[in-house]
């Protein structure tokens, strides 16, 4: 008897771990195995690209300083951290399931008849199984799974928070510096048209120069000292945004003084590496949960088909007077179980797979897309990484050419050669050429950036979920 009752309790736990749920089978990277060759991407070397952080990447102290508040005080950091905990706490609310639910309850009663003192006490003490379903078929299990699998899709949400939150950061303080060299170049263009305005009002008193050339120089300054309003502005705002993404007040020794200082702090990324590295990147990691949390669900809507049987059992000590309460005779004990199946639903839990199974695909091709997503990313900034080099040089020459002419033609002015709508021309020349190239450096800043955040640097792999 003995025998039969513990191959009995054998085979019910080797059903309790069945699993109708179909094994997740992740599909191959639907992208190239490198990233794209030619001029436009400077293949460098197929060496595998180490593990980035932040402070790797961003090397400037007072950039790394900000970075820290931030992760430390920025409220939609907070908000993500949030949802991790409360997705953790929900797969150990789904998880309990799996196990017995314990209950105990006790009571006390006296009754005396006609208050002749001779009463009797009631005592109960009762304890047990309240509830409890045999996992015959993985529901429980699976839907323990599919939560877990959500819960780890959180915490790589929460990564791409944080990504975003240092590339956001650091694309700003790049721009404080860039605003900061506008700035300074339209205060150079002022003082230079102040100066301008000057000379051609003497040379209109001494009747040697028409009225319209100190108009056009008044222009010249009332389009600078615009330009000085607008990027005093700019800075202000800036100043709003890292702040806001600090989460608190920023000490501006921090914030830099120009984009020259800025350029060199912020580390050029290598490329030719295996596009296999975005498989790292935290919304990938994500829509990868997010499909094996979809695969969980089959297997709980799987096992929906199939009987539900629970059990409950309960054991305790009653006696009408206290002392008598542990006595042999005052123990009992009873169990007892439940199997219950759905005879006819119209389709619906067979519906409810079909669901589930959809879902799937869904996710599938999420996670596909994901991926292709990340790849386009990363392949546009390597274009523009393969040839800002050569931009930002022409830029420069640019400049210096500029600058060149507008010293000459106005020398050519001065000395009666040239017209003052020459000088004009070349000082709007040279104010544009210096603009695009604060543009052109700036570009090159935001697009090691952009090459950052799209590989998923700064991502742990590591997870506490239960």
């Amino acid at each position: 008897m003995i025998g039969t009752r513990s191959l009995l309790l054998a085979g019910t736990l080797a059903l309790a771990g069945c699993s109708l749920a179909p094994k997740t089978v992740l599909p191959a990277p639907p992208v190239p195995q490198s990233w794209p060759a030619g001029d436009a991407y400077l293949l460098q070397s197929e060496a595998a690209l180490p593990i980035l952080s932040y402070k790797s990447v961003f090397t400037d102290p007072r950039l790394q300083s900000l970075a820290d508040q931030a992760l430390a005080n920025n409220r939609d950091l907070r908000v993500a951290y949030a949802n991790v905990a409360a997705a953790r706490a929900q797969v150990r609310v789904t998880r309990s399931g799996q196990f017995p639910e314990l209950g105990i309850s006790a009571g006390a009663g006296y009754s005396d008849n006609g208050g002749t003192g001779n009463g009797a006490g009631d005592f109960s003490l009762r304890g047990g199984v309240t509830a409890f379903e045999l996992d015959l078929f993985g529901k429980l299990a699976n839907a323990t799974e599919a939560d877990r699998n959500r819960a780890l899709g959180t915490e790589a949400a929460s990564r791409t928070v944080r990504l975003a939150l240092i590339a956001n950061l650091a694309d700003a303080w790049a721009t404080y510096g860039a605003d900061r060299d506008l700035l300074k170049i339209a205060e150079d263009t002022a003082a230079n048209a102040r100066e301008s305005v000057r000379l051609t009002k003497a040379r209109l008193d001494g009747g040697v120069a028409p009225r319209t050339d100190l108009r056009q120089a008044e222009q010249i300054l009332a389009t600078a000292e615009d330009s000085i309003a607008q990027q005093r502005t700019a800075l202000a705002q800036d100043e709003n945004l890292i702040r806001l993404l600090v989460g608190d007040e920023i000490d501006r020794a921090l914030l830099p003084v120009s984009l020259t200082e800025v350029t060199p702090t912020i580390v050029s990324l290598p490329a030719g590496v295996s596009s296999e590295i975005l498989l790292r990147r935290p919304d990938v990691i994500e829509a990868e949960y997010g499909l094996r949390a979809a695969n969980a669900d089959i297997g709980v809507a799987r096992a929906q088909l199939f009987p539900s049987i629970s059990l409950t059992g309960l054991l305790g000590f009653a006696s009408n007077a206290l002392g008598s309460l542990f006595d042999s005779g005052s123990f009992n004990w009873s169990a007892g179980g439940d199997a219950t199946a759905t005879i006819f639903d119209a389709g619906r839990r067979r519906a409810g797979v079909a669901v589930s199974e959809a879902q799937r695909d869904s996710a599938l091709a999420g996670y596909e897309g994901a991926i292709q997503t990340a790849f386009r990313e990363v392949a546009d900034a390597l274009a523009v990484q393969g040839t800002i080099t050569e931009r930002v040089r022409a830029a420069a020459a640019n400049s210096e050419a500029a600058s060149d002419t507008a010293t000459l033609t106005d020398a050519r002015y001065k000395g009666g050669v040239d017209s003052f709508l020459s000088s004009l021309d070349a000082q709007r020349s040279l104010y544009s050429a210096r603009r695009s190239e604060v543009g052109t450096q700036l570009l090159l800043v935001q697009t090691r950036i952009a090459l950052f955040r799209a590989l998923g640097g700064d991502s742990s792999a590591g997870s506490t979920v239960p």
